[in-house]
């Protein structure tokens, strides 16, 4: 159900805001703006991105360009400021910020990319740092051109036989790699690490209300294959920015996610209660499945949250929505076909679309495991008789999703699990494969736990 909300504290202005530097390409004074922005304002990366790319007015390719960067640098910032300090003889806590992101962009290219050109990455670096930072440029300037030089044979040495090794190796905070070493054995968490830190699958979902997928493919000319009604996409590609997005024929939605609203299986006439609904990608999904025949009852506690819901479920032309702003974890209406529950969680199946997720501290498990019981509860509280429920997260975490629902059903015999590891054995979790958890690095997507579970008639 996340979505980035908080307000970016430099929206308004600063933190490289500015035109891009003579000299300097379009891509990069984007990626050096976003990298400020996170890490100096709080900002969600994709947030900023978005800001920065229409600022600049960027074309796709650039695009792309700026996406990878930096995306990239966000997510390996602890490797690249272990390079950082081992090269410079510096804290990076010590650096001035506009230097240390000029520091951070220039190491991250250096060492990770192939395509792109030492002098550009040195030069473009330095003169960015030379317009926020003058007194610097010269450290970036002899910082960067040793990091040509021996970046990449600092980075083949880091080990990642521990998950104290592996999380700087693949620049993870320690927790997680503690957590996914105990979760799922060394080899897989080393593995789900490295794709956290790869090029997100891009995909779209064709809104069935409005067209089709072969429609859509068509209208926008880019290269994707077709799965069903999403488009896997081969090309960059900004929605948010389209045309398209505006009409409400597309939703940007991960394979993952689109299983969730699958899964739950709704019917046109149903009656359909969706627990913790923003930002409504699942939500119009539902719809989408029901033909728009029905009833959806979306709750979304945040007032701020529910109207931007209100406005896509418009967009997409999803009239059987009825968002109510409200808490999740309440008692509500009673006798509904099927519901979702989708509580807060973890985030920790989409680290690499969501490159600063893993650094935010407020999405510990242990500090949403209760919630997500007490929203798993009243969701099941509302459902009737024969009805059918599905409690998904997008996240990687034995106490937000299996234990929650083992919990749940101990307490509560009327309900049993359906066997969806059957259905679709490639995504089935790998501890208890009745449900089902998809992860990046084997299945190429977003990383979703998904139960679906019956009340006895």
């Amino acid at each position: 159900m996340d979505e980035p909300s908080s307000r970016d504290p430099t929206e308004r202005g600063g933190l490289g805001g500015a035109a891009a530097p003579p000299g300097v390409a379009p891509s990069r004074a984007c990626a050096y703006a976003v990298v400020r922005r996170v890490f100096e304002g709080g900002a969600w990366a994709d947030r900023a991105l978005h800001g920065e790319a229409r600022r600049l007015r960027l074309d796709p390719r650039d695009l792309a360009l700026a996406t990878r960067l930096s995306y990239g640098t966000v997510q390996r910032v602890a490797t690249l400021d272990h390079v950082i300090e081992t090269l410079s003889g510096r804290s990076t806590n010590k650096l001035d910020k506009p230097v240390l992101a000029a520091l951070r962009l220039g190491v991250f290219q250096l060492t990770y990319l192939d395509r792109v050109p030492a002098h550009a990455a040195v030069g473009e670096s330095v003169e960015l740092a030379k317009r926020d930072a003058p007194r610097g440029a010269g450290l970036v300037n002899a910082v960067l051109r040793r990091a040509g030089r021996e970046a990449r044979g600092l980075v083949a040495k880091l080990k990642d036989t521990t998950p104290q090794q592996a999380a700087l190796a693949h620049s993870h905070p320690e927790w997680i790699a503690q957590l996914w070493f105990d979760a799922l054995g060394a080899p897989d968490a080393r593995a789900l690490m490295a794709a956290d830190n790869e090029p997100a699958e891009a995909v779209l979902r064709a809104n069935t209300l409005k067209t089709t997928a072969p429609e859509l493919l068509e209208r926008l000319s880019i290269e994707a294959r077709l799965d069903g009604d999403a488009l896997i996409l081969d090309d960059a590609f900004d929605a948010f920015s389209s045309r398209e997005w505006e009409d409400g024929l597309l939703m940007p939605q991960s394979r993952g996610a689109m299983a969730v609203a699958r899964l739950l299986d709704p019917q046109p006439g149903d009656r359909v209660l969706d627990l913790c609904a923003a930002p409504g990608g699942k939500t119009t999904h539902l719809a989408a499945l029901m033909g728009n025949e029905g009833e959806i009852v979306a709750v979304e506690q945040h007032p701020g949250r529910a109207d931007s819901l209100r406005k896509t479920a418009a967009r997409m032309g999803a009239t059987i929505v009825d968002v109510h702003t409200g808490d999740a974890a309440q008692p509500h209406a009673k006798n509904f076909d099927r519901v979702l529950v989708d509580p807060p969680c973890s985030d920790l199946g989409t680290l690499a679309s969501r490159p600063d997720a893993r650094w935010r501290k407020a999405g510990r498990p242990e500090a949403l495991s209760e919630l997500q019981q007490q929203i798993l509860r009243a969701g099941a509280n509302a459902l009737r008789p024969g009805g059918t429920l599905v409690y998904s997260t997008c996240t990687i975490s034995p106490a937000e999703n299996e234990q929650v629902v083992s919990a749940f059903l101990a307490t509560h015999p009327e309900f049993t699990v359906d066997d969806l590891g059957t259905r679709l054995p490639l995504w089935k979790h790998p501890t208890m494969p009745q449900h089902l958890q998809t992860l990046p690095h084997r299945d190429r997507t977003d990383g979703f736990f998904i139960a679906r579970l019956r009340r006895d008639a």
